[in-house]
């Protein structure tokens, strides 16, 4: 070491007895010949004393910066062999560390002074017998600064220093004054990985068992130390097995029993706290978890916790009790017999590679299931469900690899884990720049002409006089009427309904209100031009969808008309129990076998239908019913649910988000744990069942609700009664696939009054959801309908969102052992006798609905409105997909008109291809009505622009209750690069649809894509940008290829500005590798749209604008379709005026943008989800792995610093320090 030479300090006086003594001992330490072991003692005496006395002034003197004070002690405590000497500097070093908060701990790490105390620890163990006042002091000094040093495990283990701790603890157990810093020392140590294997190797385990066991209250401050240093080596899973098989875990289960028992003042819940982060430590292995069950573990750590509920201040143990015996639940597979779906669908085209590919390989030749073309036959090539597939892995892999961060919509739901931040951006900038190739020929996208009449019509037998031509044209292809089978009696048949027509209505215009909107350029003349500057001043920020304002006046309650129908066999037995359920005697639900109602009601009996049609211009019950009648579905379904043929009206007042209790997840997931606890108490009572083909519904006599989920759209699988009103859900999986979990609807019915029912959808897939954060779940009842409110309101109260301990199977995870599935709870108290009730994930929208909708659309059309209803293919069920065409009529049929007509830009809309993503649907629905609408502004719009709309690109997995994919068993917006012509007719059409535009030279103006998003708030885009993309990669890019229009930004930036639920800092522009082949991607790479995009809609809520803190309803989705039209219009004046102030704006909000990163985002800082993570009592990463994984990093140790250091991955529910000392955190909105 360089001997340091004392510097006069400014401001220090030059007689200052510190600086003198400090200028003696240097001296001392320089002169070798003069050295004096007297002196020394007694220089450092004084010193020491003077830092004793005289405390602020002497420390400073010693550690201010710029002197070399601290130099001149460790120079001389490095070259004294006196041991006096040596303890008076020690005493010095500990006199001048203890105050400071770290900073002077941080100068004496700085100078070398961990290295000397180590040196001099293993020069002092080589005596005989070791000076004990000098290994104290020692260790005493080791233990401040060893938090401060990072390398302190590492020089340790070099020096041997590890072993002379622990031999000095093995003599001195009984020491508790020297034991004390020892184990202060083994403590930090052990926070380096190959550190603690080593110290166990070495008896640290059971020396530190020795001194926490048994339970006693004296020396509770060396007690509480030993078991931090216990929590410390047992991370190590090395560790963790010796204490495991030292049978140690009923050993921390009787002391923590024992403290738990005796602390009755809490003053000790330290150690109690730290006794159960070694049992959270050992339960990590398999080895573990099986001990402690077998100890009797959930009982003990059950029953303590319960009695620590009363008390705020032991929620961290209850927490950390909680993780445990989570962790140690019994991983069970689904009780179904195979996790394939429950129908499947025989395919006559299967691709080599895909997922449907790899379903088919793992069942060569087994036991089919229903299957709609074999009709339940055995068919040699349906991909059929195996008896059981859902195993249980035997793995501790650890669950929480997961990305919360997951898109739900244009992101895979099975993303790959633990990825580098922003590694699935696009780097290829061959990729990035937009390649208008069509990858198919010309000659074969003619036969799309067709569906493109508009761009060369001429009129000239359209009567533009009496306008008594029509200008909509419907495709006359046959659809096929499947046969029906006996109706139930919960439902009204699809054949045996009234054939009552509705009274015939028109559409009002929609109206808008509020604030500064510009002009439409297009005017016809200055009147026209003054009107619609008029109307665009009152439009951007909100399209009011009020039942008054649409020209229906309510006198009254919301519904009071009803209208009185003759009821067919299935309608008497619904009027029955509804209306004179007293009299009949209760039952309610689907009967198997059911031949009609005559017996119950008699003939004649007259259901009170609720007249909707006031308020539902295009609700028409029995449309709706014959629409059903054309709608082909896999279990060929012959009910129809009741809110779908009433119809839903709004609601006028705003669903506020559901604030969240404090712990009451935590009580959910107690009441779980009781199943295992208090066996007899759990029913476990099958009541509904798909996989029962013969009769799904089980009789109960009365003593258990009644489920279906038999109709269209519906998603229910199994029911199974827990507790007498307590019921586990388990969903189908989309069909001819074994994953996708997320869309329910489903009926209940014999409720009784009054009673808290609990709900728990036990197969969810999706690590987080907004159930978490203020979502609940909808309900419709049909006595509220018959009372005169027809509508779908949130319920729910304790909603929440968990994992469980039922396992997935690593072939519906792409291989992935060791993952889990996720309950969604909440319970609700049902408000009339015999009642029959629906739940649904979101606001159901049906294909028949759709259709129905599209019929009365066509049926009000206004006189200059040119619609054409095509359909441009047929589905794999056979169910068609229509293609809207929009625009307005040319005013004549002169050259000039119609040329105007045919050259107008086109906008492109498409929604729902995702089943599940109903919301998609509703806004589509409220852009449908706009455009047909007979205001000015539509009008305007109209003849501004073609709309082509695609408005359900996928009708089969609607119709059959899927939630992500097509009867193919895939994902379609993950097809649009390749789509098989077979296996995805509608996106192989569209895509054609679009490629034909391209080679015409009349590409889209805008692509729009409607998806729903279930992890985030608000309504917001995604779209396609280089400079963006190329922003957040950090890749080198040449100037040109930052050069870029920034009219992709336009239409979000309106829609910001008008639409009080939409949110810019939501949107993203950046261009991502797994999403190259979904829609918005390929259409602006390949056809080169610069405006594509796709729209997500929340399904919960809004956390910014007026609707902030209201969950979102129908109203407000189609506020926000027909907003989205408004926002065209202000397009349009911009690119027709060629005004470049809004671009200069949009470059201004450009630079402005700052980027979220996220530091465990496995995809790009836009797909972070807009939630903290729920932190309360949530353990997210229930397992760990059972394999030795630790490295060996000796030979790494010597030169990194964070050798052999292995963090652990943050749960869901961890901070940054361990979950087991951390403070429970409720939600907040």
């Amino acid at each position: 070491m360089n001997k340091p030479k004392m510097a006069s300090e400014k401001g220090v006086p030059s007689n200052s007895r510190v600086q003198i003594l400090l200028a003696q001992l240097e001296k001392i330490t320089v002169d070798p010949v003069g050295r004096d072991p007297e002196t020394a003692r007694q220089v450092t005496s004084k010193l020491l004393h003077l830092i004793q006395t005289q405390e602020k002034t002497s420390k400073e003197v010693m550690m201010t910066k710029g002197t070399s004070g601290m130099e001149v002690i460790l120079s001389s405590l490095e070259s004294t062999r006196d041991i006096q000497t040596i303890l008076n500097i020690l005493c010095i070093l500990s006199e001048l560390l203890t105050l400071g908060k770290g900073r002077r701990v941080g100068v004496f790490v700085s100078k070398g002074g961990t290295a000397v105390l180590l040196r001099i620890l293993i020069s002092a163990s080589k005596e005989y017998h070791p000076n004990e006042e000098l290994m104290l002091h020692l260790h005493s000094l080791l233990a401040k600064v060893g938090p401060k040093d990072r390398k302190l495990g590492v020089k340790a283990r070099l020096t041997g220093a590890l072993n002379i701790t622990i031999n000095l603890i093995k003599k001195n157990l009984q020491n508790v004054k020297l034991l004390l810093p020892c184990l202060q020392v083994l403590r930090v140590y052990s926070t380096n990985m190959v550190n603690a294997i080593s110290l166990g190797k070495h008896g640290a385990i059971e020396l530190i068992f020795k001194i926490v066991a048994p339970y006693s209250k004296k020396n509770t401050s060396l007690i509480k130390v030993a078991v931090d240093a216990l929590v410390a080596l047992l991370k190590s899973k090395t560790n963790a097995r010796h204490a495991v098989e030292g049978g140690y875990v009923p050993t921390l289960l009787a002391l923590y029993l024992d403290w738990h028992r005796n602390d009755t003042w809490h003053r000790h819940t330290v150690i109690r706290k730290g006794l159960l982060g070694c049992l959270r430590n050992v339960t990590n292995i398999k080895l573990g978890r099986r001990a402690f069950t077998k100890a009797d573990g959930m009982r003990i750590l059950y029953n303590s916790s319960c009695e620590c509920l009363s008390l705020r201040a032991l929620d961290p143990l209850v927490n950390a009790s909680s993780l445990i015996m989570r962790k140690c639940f019994p991983k069970n597979r689904l009780p179904l017999p195979s996790i394939k779906s429950a129908f499947q669908y025989q395919l006559e085209h299967v691709l080599p590679s895909g997922s449907v590919a790899h379903l088919c390989s793992q069942n060569p030749g087994g036991k089919t299931a229903r299957c709609a073309r074999s009709k339940g036959d055995n068919c040699a090539v349906c991909m059929c469900a195996p008896p059981v597939d859902d195993v249980v892995d035997d793995s501790d892999d650890n669950e929480d690899t997961e990305a919360d961060t997951e898109n739900d919509t244009e992101n895979e739901d099975d993303d790959k884990d633990c990825r580098s931040l922003n590694d699935d951006i696009e780097k290829d900038m061959n990729k990035l720049h937009p390649q208008k190739i069509p990858s198919r020929p010309f000659e074969e996208l003619k036969v799309y002409e067709k569906f493109f009449v508009e761009l060369s019509e001429d009129f000239q037998d359209y009567n533009f006089e009496s306008s008594t031509t029509s200008s909509s044209a419907n495709s006359d292809e046959p659809i096929v009427v499947p046969t029906s089978e006996a109706p139930s009696r919960n439902h009204v048949s699809a054949q045996d309904a009234s054939s009552t027509s509705a009274p015939e209505l028109t559409i009002s215009p929609l109206q808008l209100d509020t604030s500064d909107f510009a002009q439409e350029i297009n005017k016809k003349d200055e009147a026209h031009y003054q009107k619609v500057e008029h109307d665009l001043s009152q439009a951007s920020e909100h399209v009011s969808l009020n039942p008054d304002e649409m020209g229906v006046k309510q006198k009254g309650p919301p519904i009071s008309a009803q209208k009185s129908m003759q009821s067919p066999l299935l309608l008497e037995g619904i009027a029955i129990r509804c209306l004179a359920a007293a009299a009949a005697g209760g039952g309610g639900g689907s009967d198997c076998g059911s031949e009609g109602a005559e017996e119950e009601g008699g003939e004649g009996a007259v259901l009170e239908v609720p007249d909707t049609a006031q308020l539902l211009p295009l609700h028409d019950l029995d449309l709706y019913v014959d629409m059903v009648k054309g709608t082909q579905s896999v279990p060929h379904y012959t009910e129809v649910a009741y809110p779908d043929y009433f119809g839903h009206v709004a609601p006028t007042y705003r669903e506020p988000l559901l604030e969240r209790l404090y712990g009451v997840q935590r009580s959910k997931i107690f009441q779980d744990i009781e199943r295992l606890i208090h066996p007899n108490d759990i029913l476990d009572k099958v009541v509904y069942d798909l996989d029962i083909s013969s009769c799904p519904v089980i009789e109960s006599n009365g003593e258990s609700l009644r489920f279906n989920s038999q109709f269209e759209s519906g998603n229910l699988r199994k029911a199974i009664q827990i507790r007498k009103y307590e019921y586990d859900l388990i969903l189908n999986s989309d069909i001819n696939s074994n994953h996708h979990h997320q869309w329910f609807y489903f009926e209940v019915s014999g409720m009784r009054v009054g009673a808290t029912y609990r709900f728990n959808i036990i197969n969810c897939e999706k690590s987080n959801s907004q159930f978490n954060y203020g979502m609940q779940a909808l309900m419709y009842s049909v006595q509220e309908a018959i009372n005169g409110r027809p509508r779908w309101v949130r319920t729910g109260t304790d909603v929440c969102y968990y994992k469980n301990h039922f396992a997935r199977s690593s072939t519906a995870t792409g291989g992935q052992k060791g993952k889990s599935y996720y309950t969604m709870t909440f319970s609700t108290i049902f408000s009339h006798k015999d009642d029959v009730c629906y739940f649904s994930y979101h606001y159901p929208y049906t294909y028949s609905s759709l259709k129905m909708h599209l019929s009365k659309l066509e049926a009000m059309k206004a006189p200059g409105i040119y619609l054409r209803q095509d359909v441009l293919c047929e589905t794999l069920g056979g169910n068609s997909c229509p293609l809207l065409t929009i625009t307005a009529m040319p005013e004549s049929n002169s050259s000039d008109h119609i040329c105007q007509f045919r050259n107008r830009p086109l906008i492109f809309l498409s929604a729902r291809v995702h089943p599940g993503e109903t919301n998609a649907s509703w806004v589509m629905k409220g852009t449908l009505e706009f455009l047909m609408g007979t205001s000015l502004l539509a009008t305007t719009l109209r003849e501004a622009y073609i709309f082509k709309i695609v408005p359900m690109l996928n009708p089969d997995g609607v119709i059959n209750g899927n939630h992500r994919c097509s009867l193919s068993g895939e994902d379609l917006n993950r097809q649009w690069q390749l789509p098989n012509p077979e296996l995805h007719p509608t996106i192989y059409h569209t895509k054609g649809l679009l490629q034909y535009l391209a080679h015409i030279q009349r590409a889209p103006l805008v692509f729009c894509d409607y998806h729903g998003h279930s992890r985030k708030k608000n309504v917001f885009m995604y779209g396609c940008s280089v400079k963006e993309t190329i922003w957040q990669s950090n890749i080198n890019a040449a100037s040109s290829d930052l050069q870029e229009d920034l009219a992709y930004r336009a239409l979000p930036k309106i829609l910001s500005q008008i639409a009080p639920a939409f949110s810019m800092a939501s949107c993203s522009f950046v261009v991502e590798r797994s999403k190259e082949s979904t829609a918005r991607v390929v259409v602006w790479r390949e056809i080169g749209v610069q405006r594509s995009y796709t729209m997500e809609s929340t399904v919960c809520g809004c956390d910014q604008g007026k609707y902030k803190g209201f969950q979102i309803g129908t109203k407000e989705l189609e506020e926000m379709g027909a907003q989205f039209c408004v926002a065209l219009l202000r397009l349009k004046r911009m690119t027709g005026l060629h005004n470049h102030q809004y671009l200069l704006d949009l470059e201004t909000d450009l630079i402005g943008t700052q980027p979220k990163v996220v530091s465990s985002c496995p995809t790009t800082y836009v797909m972070d989800e807009d939630e903290p993570s729920f932190l309360e009592a949530v353990d997210y990463s229930a397992e760990s792995n059972d394999e030795d994984t630790e490295v060996d990093l000796e030979a790494s140790g010597a030169t990194d610093a964070n050798a052999g250091q292995v963090p652990a991955r943050q749960s869901d529910s961890e901070s940054n320090h361990d979950a087991w000392k951390s403070e429970p955190v409720t939600s907040s909105q």
